[in-house]
Formats: C-alpha cells, structure tokens, sequence
C-alpha cells in the first residue's frame, strides 16, 4: 500500500473535550502512516480557527496535513488572507471545495463554483499549494444533470488541481466508470476514493441522503435488519467496506481516503485487512 495515496479525514474539534480525543485518536491512526491526514472547513467557514488549529498540530507532530477551504461565502479578500495565513504556517496541501451554504445564508459570496477558487489559489500563490478537489461518481446532488456535473468537475481540475477525491460511495462500478469517462476527457490527475467506514446506520443513512451517496439496497437492508445490535452492523461494515476496497485498488484506484469521522477503529480494521 506504500505506493498509494492512502490520507484520512478529520473535522475540527467544538470542544477542548473533542481535542484532547482527536488528539489520542490522531496519535493511533498515525501509526497506519498515512500521506497525510486532511481537516474539514464548516459552511460558510465557520470552522475555520479550528480548521487551522488542528492543520498546526498535526503538522507539529511531524505528520502532513491539508486544511479544506471552501468557498461559500467567501470574499476574494477573506480567501487571500487564509491563503497567507495558511503560507506562512508552511502548509502545502489544500482540499478546495465549494463548499456547502451554512443555513440562513442568502448570497454565496464571491466565488460561485470550485474552479473559481482552484484559478483563484493558483493566481495568488503559484505552485505552492497541492490542491485537491472533489469528485462525484454517483453526481452532487444539487448538480443540474449528470454531465453538468461531470463538466464542473473537469474545469476544476484544468483550472489547477492536483488531484481529486470522491464522495463516498458502496458501488465501485460507479467509481470505474467516472474515471474512465475522466480520462477519456483529458483528466490525468490521480482520482482518489473516498471511504466511509459504516459504523452507525442511522448515521450513515442520514449522511448519504443528504451528500447522495447511494446505499445499495442490500446493504441497506442488511443493516437495518440488525437494529441496534452495533456489533453486528460493524462486523457486517468492516467485511462491505474492506471488499470495495479491495476491488478498488485491484481495478487501479491511485489511493484511499478515509472519512474517518474522527474515530479510529473502523479505518483501522479496515486498514489491517488491506495490508495482510
């Protein structure tokens, strides 16, 4: 696994609580050696001290990390001055999103669309950041069509990305098929799964009707025939989520990216299953 690009998702702490956590959990999930580890930034950038916060202690443990930035609600000022503070900190990754609208949100600030603020990071700074962008093989659910969002996701990446990552999804023939369509189109940066581990069901179900991501109905039955018996929808989870992976890097997916919800079990399991 030493030649993918293996990286796993955090998002930051509320309380000093969940820091001290995420910090024990950061400490595990560090012995898998992953390339780096990334941090969500909240709607709007509401989460954006503590976006920074984490990004810093994560490098000052001698590990790489990249802070997410969306642009929803941005100005191209308040984009500039993050951009620098991000600089001058030597971080050189960034996850460049849209990024979803924080509610009560009228107007989306000055940047519409991700290849707006993938041209705009590279206008301001060059090439210092490796920028990553997101990708959407079962289609963002507010995309107007299937190859509206398609096209969106190919200006990202001519705008200046280094990469991509995936929302997650259960069905690899999604994932094959919008690479192929990808390269087919002149994409040549490396576009990397997202996972999500299933842990929880009502979580997971709630999450995947809100980013699109679909539950083959199987699975879905499955799990909601286990109820609460959480051992089960772990055990279940681990054998679904190791098996897509495992079809994944076997059909040439460049590298995995945990959403880990700052747990470190599932992405472990997961991880050791992989690696045997």
């Amino acid at each position: 696994m030493a030649d993918h690009n293996f990286s796993i998702e955090f998002f930051p702490p509320k309380t000093a609580e969940g820091a001290e956590k995420l910090r024990v959990t950061r400490a595990k999930l560090s012995e898998l050696h992953p390339k780096y580890f990334s941090v969500t930034f909240g709607a709007g950038g509401t989460t954006q001290q503590g976006t920074l916060d984490t990004v810093l202690e994560i490098l000052a443990a001698g590990e790489d990390a990249a802070p997410h930035l969306s642009c929803v609600g941005g100005t191209r000022e308040s984009i500039r001055g993050i951009l620098q503070q991000y600089k001058s900190h030597g971080i050189k990754r960034l996850v460049a999103l849209r990024g979803d609208l924080p509610s009560g949100y009228g107007a989306a600030g000055e940047f519409r669309y991700a290849n707006e603020l993938v041209e705009f990071i590279r206008a301001e700074t060059g090439d210092w950041f490796h920028i990553e962008v997101a990708a959407y093989p079962e289609v963002h659910p507010q995309a107007k069509s299937p190859q509206a969002d398609f096209d969106a996701f190919v200006r990202k990446v001519n705008a200046g990305a280094n990469a991509a990552i995936t929302q997650y999804f259960y069905n690899a023939d999604a994932y094959f098929q919008f690479v192929d369509a990808a390269q087919k189109a002149g994409v040549t940066v490396p576009i990397v799964a997202g996972i999500m581990p299933i842990i929880n069901t009502t979580q997971l179900m709630r999450f995947s009707d809100m980013c699109g991501a679909e539950i083959p109905r199987w699975v879905r039955l499955k799990l909601s025939s286990f109820g609460d018996d959480s051992a089960s929808i772990k055990a279940f989870g681990l054998d679904v989520v190791t098996a897509l992976c495992e079809r994944l890097l076997a059909g040439g997916a460049p590298g995995l990216h945990f959403y880990s919800m700052n747990q470190v079990a599932a992405t472990t399991a997961i991880w050791q299953r992989l690696v045997k």
